[in-house]
């Protein structure tokens, strides 16, 4: 079961925030948190919030089931070029210059690992190839 957070017009640019997705995907939740909390990029502390959110949306659709953060992994985890505000800056001789500051959307889906089926010789799948 996987639980998905978004995190909307995050006022950096997507390619800064991609350099801190890049270290956690894949990962396992707790060694996930401790690369963002200790983490030194201006996007780790947005994305630590992100991926507490995703645990939590976790936690609901899964009441039934124990919390067990070692079982849980960020599965997928991207970015994507959000709304781009358009600013003029004065440059000589009257003209302007056109600065773009850019935004991005973050989306997270967290998802537990499934136990390994168990294969036996009594199991006819066992000798499938």
């Amino acid at each position: 079961m996987e639980a998905v957070a978004k995190l909307r017009n995050v006022p950096s640019s997507p390619r800064k925030m991609r350099l801190v997705v890049d270290l956690v995907r894949g990962k396992k939740v707790n060694h996930a948190l401790n690369i963002l909390k200790f983490g030194s990029k201006s996007g780790s502390p947005k994305l630590y919030k992100l991926l507490l959110s995703a645990i939590a949306n976790w936690q609901a659709k899964n009441e039934d089931t124990k919390l067990e953060v070692d079982s849980l992994f960020v599965k997928t985890i991207f970015v994507d070029e959000g709304r781009m505000l358009k600013r003029l800056r004065p440059a000589p001789q009257g003209r302007g210059h056109r600065i773009r500051k850019r935004s991005n959307h973050v989306t997270l889906v967290v998802d537990s690992k499934a136990p390994v089926p168990t294969f036996t010789k009594t199991n006819p799948q066992a000798t499938q190839q």
